[in-house]
């Protein structure tokens, strides 16, 4: 089918001006002027969104989430249930990268990797981290480069912990070697193959992925560093980092992505090289629409200067720009419509198919369909946090 979006200002992220986009079964056809009676001439099903009082965006992707839940390091009755596919949707998400934590051991890589394919039959585009925070990591296959290569959802490997208590403190050789055989498993299949990296509280911070560059021959490019908003120490490491050519991520755990954003940028920090995940777990995937949003609605920041944190470059970085990122011809339909004033979702679309429609959520969990359960959590902080 096709489906025709007119009226709306459209950021590729790039600000584009008024134009029309007309999608193809899961693909974008065209940007730009569209002639509407031509495609009805078509004769084929055409469904039609006026975006009047909206903007179009690409759809949103998110590197990091423990789609199997939060580990539960407060005994086992603090594990939090899996991650809902209409939460991500929700979230203004097209695109999310699975991941292990803490917990490699009830949470498992089958485990994880299940559920992203589980969320692929939902519509999304899901894929995984091979790994967790120890090393040597635990896998599918039996080792990182082999799960890259031969398992499609697999894009490389991590999260692996650094300069954290929970790390099983790898040496920069043990280090060396797991980043190689990610980056040749990428070599080979036309993958990310980089290597993401928990960054804890530890004072050592980033200095084991300097070590990385200094004395084996890793290019900056294989490592990617998340967690670095934690101090201004840390933060200033992070952007001498991605001066390099790594990548660095920042989470919107404690809501304050502004200050961080701020700051990066503020002290040098090169735009291209940052992204922002939601490590959604007990926080939920809600908070990364939520803060992009803050930057734009309350901080102000232009759209077309934050889009990229979850759009371009974080495409760029797990090597899936040729397919989603960017509202281009040919790319994958993957797209949001957001209110101008508010930048609340109006229409999700994945891979051409509208999972939230006019405000309301299409998607409904495979799984509820001949249950009779009511499920309907809600967080302590949710109140709050809204507030």
């Amino acid at each position: 089918m096709l489906t025709l979006i007119e009226n709306a200002e459209v950021y590729a992220p790039a600000p584009r001006g008024r134009q029309s986009l007309l999608l193809a079964f899961d693909r974008i056809a065209q940007v730009g002027a569209v002639q509407r009676r031509a495609v009805e001439a078509l004769g084929l099903e055409l469904e039609v969104i006026d975006g009047s009082g909206c903007v179009v965006t690409p759809g949103f992707l998110d590197p990091h989430q423990h789609l199997l839940g939060g580990s539960g390091e407060d005994g086992f009755r603090t594990q939090t249930p899996e991650i809902a596919p209409s939460e991500i949707v929700r979230a203004g998400i097209t695109t999310v990268v699975g991941c292990l934590g803490v917990d490699t051991t009830m949470k498992t890589m089958a485990g994880l990797l299940a559920k992203a394919k589980g969320l692929r039959e939902e519509g999304l585009s899901a894929y995984v981290w091979s790994g967790g925070y120890n090393v040597p990591p635990t896998t599918v296959l039996g080792s990182v480069r082999e799960d890259i290569l031969f398992l499609d959802e697999v894009l490389g490997a991590g999260e692996v912990a650094i300069a954290d208590h929970r790390s099983l403190e790898p040496t920069p050789q043990e280090l060396a070697k797991l980043v190689s055989d990610a980056h040749v498993g990428g070599l080979l299949s036309r993958k990310a193959g980089v290597t993401h990296f928990h960054v804890g509280e530890g004072e050592g911070r980033l200095r084991l992925l300097r070590e990385l560059l200094e004395r084996y021959a890793i290019a900056p490019a294989c490592l990617y560093a998340t967690h670095v908003e934690r101090s201004e120490a840390l933060m200033d490491e992070a952007i001498a980092l991605a001066a390099r050519g790594a990548f660095v991520d920042l989470d919107t755990v404690e809501q304050d992505l502004h200050r961080w954003v701020g700051y990066y940028l503020d002290h040098g920090g090169d735009p291209a090289q940052l992204t922002v995940s939601s490590d959604a777990s007990i926080s939920s995937p809600s908070t990364l629409g939520e803060q992009l949003r803050s930057l734009v609605t309350r901080h102000g920041y232009a759209l077309e200067q934050v889009l990229p944190f979850v759009t371009t470059n974080t495409a760029r970085v797990l090597k899936l720009d040729a397919q989603t990122g960017a509202l281009e011809p040919g790319k994958q339909a993957d797209l949001l419509v957001l209110r101008r004033e508010t930048l609340e979702p109006v229409e999700v679309i994945a891979r051409g198919r509208r999972l939230l429609r006019e405000g309301r959520l299409v998607l409904r969990e495979r799984f509820l369909e001949g249950s009779n359960r009511t499920i309907h959590l809600v967080g302590a902080r949710a109140g709050a946090d809204r507030a």
